[in-house]
């Protein structure tokens, strides 16, 4: 399973693309950012976002996008600029056909880190040691995309896993069924 995981913005949209499902755990195969320029117009900044996660989607045909969900600035000029921002992500996603999954920020942190509260520097280091790389990816908003992705593929095992279960052995349905567990993952992680 391939997942682009991205961090809207319109400054800076955070992506990061990883194979899920390898014996080994899973890999980054790209990460970057999408830059705009400050002084151009809200419709030459989302046009080029948009434009740059069409290239990232036709190189590595993705199965699923992983999406961090809005949050709430105190400042309405900002959340509603990163709107846009994620408005287009999701129509890039929609228009390539990809299964997308949006995460809110606290759910991000606790799949990578454990807590819901971890620090930037704390989702960058978790993000280098599940990956096996020896740096976290820069700039922070490409770690953030890459966790995002991380976080969509770990939910993907492990509703996988639990459906295996649920099957008993040899396709038998087991006395207990682990479907009611596996929708509460579902409503945790917004998959």
């Amino acid at each position: 399973m391939i997942v682009l995981g991205v961090d809207p913005g319109t400054a800076a949209t955070g992506y990061g693309v990883v194979r899920g499902g390898e014996p080994g755990g899973p890999s980054l195969l790209e990460c970057g950012v999408i830059r705009t320029p400050p002084s151009a117009s809200l419709a030459r900044r989302i046009t080029e976002i948009f434009d740059g996660l069409g290239e990232v989607i036709a190189r590595h045909q993705p199965d699923a996008m992983a999406v961090e969900a809005v949050f709430y600035s105190r400042n309405v000029r900002t959340t509603v600029v990163l709107g846009h921002a994620r408005g287009v992500v999701l129509l890039a996603g929609e228009r390539a056909g990809l299964v997308i999954h949006e995460y809110e920020p606290r759910v991000i942190k606790k799949a990578v880190v454990g807590t819901g509260s971890a620090t930037k520097a704390q989702v960058q280091a978790m993000v280098a040691r599940l990956l096996r790389l020896r740096h976290a990816p820069r700039p922070a908003d490409a770690a953030d995309g890459v966790a995002c992705a991380l976080t969509c593929v770990m939910a993907g095992g492990v509703a996988a896993r639990l459906a295996r279960l649920s099957a008993g052995p040899a396709g038998r349905s087991p006395g207990r069924v682990l479907r009611p567990n596996l929708a509460r993952l579902h409503e945790r992680t917004g998959a």
